[in-house]
């Protein structure tokens, strides 16, 4: 059976500030709900495992989707609850792995040696590698077969400095979403703030905000079924 790895953060504040932060939560049950339809299951990963905190904004102005798996006491106590270690995980089990956003994920994505350890597998194994809105800066340090940054020279999609300057967290963030992928060489292009926006080059998919989880799952599955 195909599986995808989703990969969540487990920050759940804005460095030093008094601010809560943490997963995006539709953008991991968007993504969830689309393998759902195909009969894909997902498991999910953190940098530390366990327990996934999430963001309060993203709970704010939930859709019937966000509900429908923020009600499931199975997706809560399993998925963010007890969210799986990077040593638990056999990357050669699953076809995609999926970096899903959040601002939390500024602080424990960017360069982290076990998550791309298992991205570079799968990666190398042929599957796909994915990640929307935050979620991009787990690309970082990720890599080609031939040891080039993953996203070097590729065409990518992410949360914009507009988007960052909209929200007014500018200056609460480490770094700039958008600037972090064109200085790793990713060719960087967004559409208008908070539009869906999903781009593909062969096997990465990258999506720049909230809107856009739903269309990055469908461009995953239609590479999968390829």
């Amino acid at each position: 059976m195909t599986k995808v790895l989703v990969v969540v953060t487990n920050n759940q504040r804005f460095g030093a500030l008094d601010r809560a932060t943490g997963l995006w939560l539709s953008e991991s049950v968007h993504f969830q709900a689309v393998m759902a339809e195909h009969g894909i299951d997902v498991d999910y990963v953190s940098p530390k495992g366990g327990y996934v905190p999430l963001d309060p904004g993203s709970l704010t102005d939930m859709d019937a989707t966000t509900w429908r798996y923020y009600n499931d006491a199975d997706f809560r106590n399993r998925d963010l609850a007890q969210s799986f270690t990077p040593a638990e995980v056999n990357p050669a089990d699953y076809a995609a792995i999926y970096f899903a956003g959040g601002h939390g994920v500024l602080w424990d994505f960017p360069n982290n040696v076990d998550l791309a350890k298992l991205a570079d597998v799968i990666h190398q194994n042929g599957g796909i590698t994915a990640a929307v809105c935050h979620g991009v800066v787990g690309l970082l340090g990720l890599h080609e077969t031939d040891g080039r940054e993953l996203i070097a020279d590729k065409h990518v999609a992410g949360f914009s400095n507009e988007e960052e300057a909209i929200n007014q967290l500018t200056d609460a963030v480490p770094f700039l979403t958008q600037d972090a992928l064109v200085k790793a060489g990713g060719l960087y292009t967004s559409a208008a703030a908070y539009t869906a926006h999903v781009v593909v080059d062969g096997n990465l998919v990258t999506g720049q905000n909230p809107q856009s989880a739903k269309g990055v799952a469908e461009a995953v599955v239609k590479l999968l079924q390829a």
